[in-house]
């Protein structure tokens, strides 16, 4: 049976003295990342060689024998060397075209530092981390999961920037079983106006997470601006524009999670369109509505949920004309404008929602795709190219559509 990597993120309440223990560990670990990364960047600039893990690990070494770093030894050295095992990674990912360039860390954002099996010891549900004497207080709130049996192999802890403490397990586990049959297939059309639109004609409004806080958001927002920098009362007034934009992200990820957790127990094959996401929001107009509606993460939650629940989840082509097509009759538009909600196809004169219409295709496209990929066991990595709807054996030709009144 396969294995895979599960995490359970708590609210972790620490000490006078673990506050101290651990706001040092974040800035030994900050420091390190910000070093390393400079020396890597310069001895890249001026000698094109690139610096491994193992000559990482030698330098970092060579700090603590320093009279400038010799503070590097007060803290444990595991969140140290995983923070350039993290890097080394990150590099990695860079090189290959997965991720950006890595950046400088600051020690206004998140801050956090990674615990192997060595640097904690879990016992009869008491955490204790290395350079603490007494356990870490944090509720435990998964009922399906015996916290005595558990035995995770990394423990993370955070500090977020409006103050809250977590504590993260990541555990090995056995894949779970998979869901039982439904024998449905849906297709999910993502938007702006509903959020999504299924094709068995479900809407699913968008909750306009942002919108509904944006009163108190700029509120917050303009009391920081008048705030002194530096000031004891910015920091308050920071702390608490961050607790605004928890609130907004909580609610966000919550409607995903229930939404995609909804599709994946409905449905055995979901077919959703490979949005480009990244490119969209650079429109000024839509990019706040956009990253409000979280799509990306949708389609992140929809990929490792279909993986453990054994459904198969198909990503069509996003160049294909799933709006302009008439789902009865094949028939493709030369041109629909975004206002356009309702049209009538000009070769069977069926008049069609845009969205509702839109969901149907890209339907019709994941079933062909999913039957030409049928020995492929998750099917998200699957993309549709070109047009495989059926056409009409009337003569085709690119009409503009008439908008209805």
């Amino acid at each position: 049976m396969s294995v895979v990597r599960v995490a359970y993120r708590c609210r972790a309440y620490p000490t006078l003295d673990q506050t101290a223990v651990l706001a040092r560990t974040f800035g030994c670990v900050r420091l390190v990342w910000n070093k390393a990364l400079s020396d890597c960047r310069d001895r890249y600039r001026a000698d094109g060689v690139h610096t491994s893990y193992r000559e990482a690990d030698a330098a970092l070494t060579a700090w603590k024998r320093t009279e400038q770093f010799a503070f590097l030894s007060e803290v444990s050295s595991v969140p140290l060397q995983q923070t350039l095992r993290h890097q080394h990674t990150a590099f990695r990912n860079f090189f290959a075209g997965r991720s950006r360039y890595p950046r400088f860390k600051s020690r206004t954002g998140r801050q956090s530092a990674h615990y192997t099996r060595s640097a904690f010891r879990l016992r009869d549900g008491s955490l204790v981390l290395a350079k603490t004497r007494t356990p870490l207080r944090f509720v435990w709130s998964f009922d399906d999961r015996d916290l005595e049996r558990l035995d995770p192999t990394t423990v993370v802890v955070s500090r977020e920037a409006d103050g809250r403490w977590y504590v993260t397990f990541a555990v090995d586990t056995d894949a779970p079983t998979p869901a039982e049959p439904t024998s449905q297939d849906i297709a999910v059309d993502l938007g702006l106006a509903d959020f999504a639109v299924t094709s068995q004609g479900e809407r699913i409004a968008n909750p306009r997470h942002l919108v509904r806080k944006a009163q108190n958001l700029a509120r917050y927002q303009r009391r920081l601006a008048r705030c002194l920098r530096g000031s004891s009362n910015r920091r308050k007034a920071k702390t608490k524009v961050a607790r605004a934009h928890r609130k907004v992200r909580n609610a966000r990820q919550d409607f995903l999670h229930r939404t995609s957790t909804r599709f994946v127990r409905s449905a055995d094959l979901i077919v959703i369109e490979d949005l480009n996401v990244a490119g969209m929001v650079r429109n000024r107009r839509l990019s706040r509505a956009i990253s409000d509606a979280g799509w990306g993460e949708f389609r992140r939650q929809l990929e490792y949920k279909c993986e453990r629940a054994g459904r198969t989840l198909v990503v069509i082509d996003r160049w294909y004309p799933s709006s302009k097509t008439c789902s009865v009759c094949g028939y493709l538009l030369a041109e629909l404008a975004l206002s356009a909600r309702h049209w009538t196809c000009p070769g069977c004169r069926t008049r069609h929602d845009r969205d509702l219409n839109a969901a149907k295709n890209i339907l019709a496209a994941g079933r062909v795709a999913a039957r030409g990929n049928s020995g492929d066991a998750c099917g998200a990595d699957v993309r549709r190219q070109g047009f495989s709807l059926p056409r009409s054996a009337m003569k085709q030709e690119n009409r503009a559509v008439r908008r209805s009144a």
